[in-house]
């Protein structure tokens, strides 16, 4: 009894801490990507528009229209990327569906050697392809999986990357706009809004990676950071020429 429970509470502990991450849902990449984007961009574009020392209102106007073209362009970029993309995989399941009606039987003994390539008994093979073979959708299912290395009920939504492209730039492009709609009138409480958001965006990406959470953080400050500067810079320079 004592090992019948030890076995039972051992299988338990594996199925709770065997459990994996969503990584095909079509929403984490373009919702990272698209915060990334859109509190970098606009933290350039409103540090290149500062630099050349113009008025709070051209500042705060151009940081609204770079929230609204960018956003607007990302989520049309999304969607027909992954809209294109979903057309592609679905047209080659077609292909292997056609396959599969006119040539069962070869589809069959592919799957077999595909096994057997891995390692499996031929005999035994042969047999696990002839069974899942049986059923037309499984057997669809498992060849995409196999040769194709997707999963024909499992592909990313455009709508779900357009709207989560969306969302997420208007909302990382909205942090360097805040200070000034909430009433500063110079460009540090921008700055430092935005240097904490880019922080904050590196850590929560390395909840879903490898990497730590301070390393992540204080690469995307780097970056972000860089990025600011060059584009003040350069408006500095643009302005003093232009004047």
């Amino acid at each position: 009894m004592a090992i019948i429970e030890t076995e039972a509470t051992l299988h338990v502990a594996h199925r709770d801490n065997h459990t994996h991450r969503d990584v095909n849902g079509g929403w984490l990449r373009p919702a990272v990507f698209g915060a990334m984007d859109g509190l970098v961009s606009n933290l350039a574009l409103m540090t290149g528009v500062a630099g050349g020392s113009v008025s709070q209102q051209t500042i705060v106007i151009t940081g609204l229209a770079g929230l609204a073209a960018g956003a607007f362009s990302m989520a049309a970029g999304e969607y027909t990327s992954v809209a294109s993309q979903r057309e592609l995989v679905e047209a080659e399941l077609d292909v292997e569906r056609r396959e599969l009606r006119k040539h069962p039987k070869d589809e069959e003994r592919e799957l077999a050697e595909l096994y057997e390539a891995r390692g499996v008994e031929p005999g035994l093979a042969r047999e696990v392809a002839r069974q899942l073979s049986q059923d037309p959708e499984q057997a669809l299912e498992i060849h995409a999986r196999e040769e194709l290395g997707i999963d024909p009920g499992d592909l990313p939504s455009p709508a779900v990357a357009a709207v989560s492209s969306f969302g997420s730039f208007a909302l990382g492009a909205l942090l360097p706009v805040l200070p000034y709609l909430l009433g500063a009138t110079v460009l540090w409480p921008a700055l430092l809004l935005a240097m904490i958001g880019l922080f904050a965006c590196g850590a929560v990406v390395a909840k879903v990676t490898a990497r730590s959470w301070w390393f992540s953080g204080l690469r995307q400050l780097a970056l972000g950071g860089a990025a600011a500067g060059v584009t003040y810079a350069l408006g500095s320079l643009f302005g003093a020429a232009v004047g």
